[in-house]
């Protein structure tokens, strides 16, 4: 395993009509007629708009045949064309406050076609309100979730989103390496909480996405976020935290710290399992390895040590756009890696009512084997108090 000591310059553009085409070349060839995606992840994906969800319908629209098309108000039409968007020559239909953008969409697309669309594939984080409307303006077609597609378009980061990957990982192994300025005896979650938000915007984030600081009992919930807990010495404190560049792309890493004093030797004894879990799952990624093979590497560690009823969630989840998406490194995952894969490798240990630990890295998966993105110590710190 490797760690970079600093982010490459990103190689290319990050959004290309290839994008488009691949899009619209595997719909046809899984048999989906079209794609419909609505602000989110998957519409800056493919297209470079960011738009902002609401309930004025934006669409991308892919056919299986003809060019892609974009449904957006016309009050929002500018936006479109200042957007990386602008410069891919899609044709925008702008619909004006008293149109129906949802049978203006259907027309187009069965111009395109030639005939209603049977089957339908729409973004799997479409709102229900505009997912009912394409489907109430398409009565013949069946309606599905355009994941499968998109998912195995967007599992395999080019290089260029790999760069954006490493900048924003470097970015967040700065702020870890500023804890002990923040996490001390006396100061609740939500103060360090706050203290670190603002520096991840410091660091050249443009969003926080979250930050988790469980100290003590609270560390053994994962999701456990901010709340009025003052740290204690001796504390086991997770620290989990993560945001947004401004290409869109992600950061989440995870370290431990203990605050004020050592934690003893039970805490020593069960937190070097885990260091050695995540280093297992780490190595064991390379292409044609399988997500699950990579999750049952740090699970058999900490299982065989006598702790596998306290590791209770998957090693690992895609990054990229979204903090989470596939692939996702878990039992039950035959997905084959291949180079371009980026994603989180994360075994914990979860003692209720007492304390919890996890060490989390990006990582992707290359021609040679593996590239962690996060630096940065992996034992559990001991902070001064």
């Amino acid at each position: 395993m490797s760690t970079p000591t600093a982010a490459p310059t990103a190689a290319g553009p990050l959004v290309t009509p290839d994008r488009l085409h691949a899009a619209r070349d595997l719909a046809a060839a899984t048999g989906v007629d079209l794609l419909v995606t609505t602000p989110g992840s998957d519409l800056r994906y493919l297209c470079g708009y960011d738009a902002h969800a609401m309930e004025r319908l934006t669409a991308l629209v892919v056919p299986r045949q003809g060019e892609p098309f974009l449904v957006v108000p016309r009050l929002e039409a500018p936006m479109v064309q200042a957007s990386p968007a602008g410069a891919l020559g899609l044709e925008v239909l702008a619909w004006d406050e008293t149109d129906d953008p949802f049978a203006a969409l259907a027309r187009a697309a069965t111009g395109r076609l030639g005939a209603g669309p049977a089957r339908v594939a729409v973004g799997d984080r479409t709102w229900a309100l505009h997912a009912l409307g394409v489907a109430g303006a398409l009565p013949g077609a069946r309606l599905e979730l355009a994941g499968p597609v998109l998912d195995r378009l967007r599992m395999v980061k080019t290089p260029a989103e790999v760069a954006e990957l490493t900048a924003a990982g470097a970015a967040i192994d700065r702020v870890h390496a500023r804890m002990a300025d923040w996490l001390r005896v006396g100061r609740t979650e939500a103060e360090v909480g706050a203290d670190i938000a603002a520096a991840i915007l410091a660091e050249g984030h443009v969003a926080v996405d979250f930050t988790i600081v469980g100290s003590g009992p609270n560390g053994a919930s994962p999701h456990h976020e901010l709340s009025g807990r003052v740290v204690q010495a001796g504390d086991v404190v997770v620290v989990d935290i993560g945001g947004q560049t401004a290409t869109g792309y992600r950061s989440d890493c995870t370290r431990t710290y203990a605050v004020g004093r050592d934690p003893g030797a039970e805490v020593a004894e069960w937190y070097a399992v885990l260091q050695q879990a995540q280093a297992a799952s780490t190595a064991a990624v390379r292409p044609r390895v399988t997500a699950e093979q990579v999750d049952a590497a740090a699970r058999e560690v900490i299982a065989a040590a006598g702790w596998g009823e306290y590791f209770i969630h998957r090693t690992g989840h895609g990054i990229g756009l979204d903090t989470h998406e596939a692939p996702y490194i878990v039992a039950g995952n035959d997905l084959p890696l291949e180079a371009g894969m980026t994603f989180s490798v994360e075994p914990g240990i979860y003692l209720q009512g007492r304390c919890g630990a996890r060490i989390e890295d990006i990582v992707v998966c290359t021609d040679e084997g593996v590239t962690a993105l996060n630096g940065g110590p992996r034992e559990l710190v001991v902070l001064p108090g």
